[in-house]
């Protein structure tokens, strides 16, 4: 059992905004050995076809096979929408989608008014609101697609002046705001990126992220499999499928990394 602890956890996103839960896994999980991967050439995945999404992160998974992972963590809500159903009996490691996972934690929360934020293909998944009435089927949910804010997080706001900004975060929070919710989910990893910017028109504990309850729960979940790994030093590789450069230095607000990710083109 010691060997299969000592075995390494996937982590992927198509960019940056998987390292809001890569953070958390820190603080959750911090002896493990993650292989992160930012999937940079086909970012940003709330604009591909679901198709396009299943050929992506089968070859992402496939990777992780050959590096022998005990479990792969989706951290990105696209495509636990759109292809977490579709591949989940195909490979013999754990596999974490983060949007199932965070619906049952707010489930948990007793709501009955709840927002969602997520990208244009989430939204049109309707992902959330499905997961989250298969625990109570009378919970009112308003989703809201916020396509250029993943953009906005990648490109640190280098395409927008002031006045667009506040333009874009209004356009996508007020029909939600609107909706007058008990919580609204940042269904986005990226999205917790910008919450200096979110946090000037509501609230902050008016939002969830997902990365705080996700890690814990996977947390939960490997110590009762046996997989979670209490001893030895924590350990990150990192790998991007393009664009290594710019990668460091999109990611070296929120974690710093000594060397440049490893290119990898699958």
């Amino acid at each position: 059992m010691d060997i299969i602890k000592d075995r390494p956890i996937g982590v992927f996103d198509s960019g940056i905004g998987g390292l809001t839960v890569l953070e958390k896994l820190y603080e959750a999980c911090p002896h493990e050995h993650y292989i992160y991967f930012a999937d940079t050439k086909n970012l940003p995945y709330g604009e591909k076809t679901k198709d396009e999404l299943i050929f992506a992160v089968q070859k992402i998974f496939d990777f992780y096979a050959s590096q022998d992972v005990k479990a792969v963590v989706m951290a990105c809500n696209t495509s636990s929408a759109l292809v977490y159903e579709e591949l989940k009996e195909d490979y013999d490691f754990k596999i974490y989608p983060i949007i199932q996972i965070t619906a049952e934690c707010v489930a948990d929360m007793g709501l009955k008014r709840v927002g969602v934020l997520a990208t244009t293909a989430t939204v049109e998944s309707h992902a959330y609101l499905k997961a989250l009435v298969e625990y109570d089927r009378h919970m009112l949910i308003k989703e809201n697609a916020c396509p250029l804010w993943v953009s906005m997080v990648e490109n640190r706001k280098e395409d927008y002046e002031d006045e667009d900004e506040d333009a874009i975060m209004l356009d996508y929070l007020e029909p939600v705001l609107d909706f007058r919710p008990e919580k609204i989910i940042l269904g986005c990893t990226h999205y917790p990126h910008l919450m200096n910017k979110i946090k000037r028109y509501a609230r902050k504990s008016l939002f969830i992220n997902p990365a705080e309850c996700f890690s814990e729960y996977i947390k939960k979940d490997l110590e009762q499999a046996g997989l979670r790994k209490t001893y030895g030093v924590l350990r990150t590789d990192f790998y991007v499928s393009s664009d290594p450069e710019n990668f460091k230095k999109n990611a070296s607000v929120f974690i710093k990394m000594k060397d440049l990710p490893e290119l990898l083109e699958l």
